[in-house]
């Protein structure tokens, strides 16, 4: 199960450098993820990271998952998640941690694997909304289209966390067929 810890690590690794590339001017650009511009997306993505180490950790997170975590400054913001977020995740024992989210709690790998969807995927949706596809990792992106097909996906759609699986164009790219199965509507941010 440390292949895991290693993919979120990998996910933070891209996700940071996408982030490294969103200007100012791009904040309020829109996202595949419905109704949410960059800001929005980027804030629930540092909030997520500092709420799962927190849990992980045992502390107090000193914050809701939408408060604005990200300050006048995303970029550190974002760095200071990543940071906390990979050594919660190095800590002896993470995976037999049991975490509680929003809909209830869950043993470590299927904490870890919703993390890392997180990480992800919402890399993936900034890299989309900036202009910097060029910059995701599809193998990363292949690999969790993979592991969601092989499972239950459904009950992560039931509750709403995910719509139905869109229609992706044929050719396309790991991450974008990705995120149609995750019910991203990418026809707006298609090139």
């Amino acid at each position: 199960m440390s292949s895991v810890i290693d993919r979120i690590d990998q996910a933070i690794a891209m996700t940071a450098g996408i982030v490294k590339g969103i200007t100012d001017d791009r904040l309020a650009a829109p996202t595949p993820c419905p109704e949410w511009d960059v800001r929005t997306e980027l804030n629930h993505l540092v909030g997520g990271m500092r709420i799962f180490a927190a849990e992980l950790t045992g502390t107090d997170p000193a914050g809701a998952h939408e408060d604005d975590w990200l300050g006048g400054d995303p970029h550190a913001a974002f760095a200071v998640a990543a940071d906390l977020d990979r050594a919660a995740w190095h800590r002896p024992g993470a995976l037999e941690t049991t975490v509680r989210l929003g809909f209830g709690a869950v043993p470590g790998p299927m904490a870890a694997l919703i993390h890392l969807t997180e990480v992800l995927v919402h890399g993936v949706d900034l890299a989309v909304a900036t202009d910097q596809e060029h910059l995701v990792d599809e193998q990363a992106c292949e690999h969790l289209l993979t592991t969601m097909r092989g499972m239950d996906f459904d009950a992560f759609r039931r509750p709403g966390m995910f719509a139905a699986e869109a229609p992706a164009p044929a050719g396309a790219p790991a991450h974008r067929r990705l995120l149609a199965f995750l019910g991203r509507d990418l026809q707006p941010a298609a090139s």
